[in-house]
């Protein structure tokens, strides 16, 4: 794993937290719950390049939880896809950096994504399309673990086992917190391994911020064939910021100026 990787998961939180006290709304929650992984994945796994963002061959990432795209945002920026400068436009009416991403006007998004649910069978398409153009690229698919709920990720579930789709390696940040609640209260999604193994995946279970341990797990999911993978990534909502962390009310509320010079200090000093 990359030394530098701490220090690159730390400024995309500190990114996350600036742009969506600028923007005055937003959701930290989720956005800080999946930052690691998405560290990992564009800083260390993925075939991806700047310069070339339409390469035929460049690996795939779908934000099936839409609403966590600041910390896509954080990332993509940090990569070089666009000035980190940007970033605290987000949800001006002016930006491309909108509170959703959207394939259409910022660089380096692949799929326009904020209506749950949807993200898995694209990845699935993109997946099949790689297959039918001999590529060999890999298709990451993020998804929230209440936006499982959705009955559309199970038909998508169901495809992917059924198409023996290898290249998709979906994670589940499983932060137990959706916008009503706990997940178990509003609708429960376990258990989440044995419900995706029955359609047909591969499934681990990893600490969600332990970069060793997210590494490994793609690794492992490219070493498997003939079955897509799940990673099953256990998450703290509001991960680094101690007054958001495992608070659901962090879900889709933007932090104050104040709160917002208090969190960078603290992620500063971690």
């Amino acid at each position: 794993m990359r030394s530098d990787m701490q220090d690159i998961a730390k400024q995309m939180r500190i990114d996350i937290v600036e742009m969506l006290a600028a923007a005055g709304s937003g959701h930290p929650g989720g956005s800080l719950s999946a930052t690691d992984i998405l560290a990992v994945l564009y800083f260390d796994k993925m075939n991806i390049d700047p310069a070339n963002p339409t390469d035929p061959d460049r690996d795939r990432l779908v934000l099936a939880k839409g609403h966590a795209a600041p910390a896509l945002y954080a990332a993509l920026a940090q990569k070089g896809f666009f000035p980190r400068k940007d970033l605290i436009t987000l949800r001006k009416s002016s930006s491309y950096l909108q509170g959703h991403p959207n394939m259409q006007t910022t660089p380096g998004v692949e799929m326009s994504t904020g209506s749950l649910g949807q993200g898995l069978s694209v990845a699935n398409g993109m997946a099949l399309a790689g297959r039918l153009d001999n590529r060999d690229y890999y298709v990451y698919c993020i998804m929230g673990d209440g936006e499982i709920q959705e009955g559309q990720v199970w038909e998508a579930a169901m495809s992917a086992g059924h198409y023996g789709l290898d290249h998709v390696i979906a994670f589940v940040d499983h932060n137990h917190l959706q916008i009503d609640g706990n997940n178990n209260e509003v609708m429960t999604v376990n258990p989440i391994e044995d419900k995706f193994r029955a359609f047909g995946w591969n499934v681990m279970t990893i600490d969600g911020h332990d970069f060793d341990a997210i590494s490994d797990a793609v690794d492992a999911a490219k070493a498997s064939s003939g079955k897509p993978t799940l990673i099953v990534a256990e998450t703290i909502k509001g991960k680094g910021v101690s007054f958001m962390e495992n608070q659901v009310g962090w879900h889709g509320v933007a932090p104050t100026a104040e709160q917002a010079k208090e969190a960078v200090a603290e992620l500063m000093a971690q």
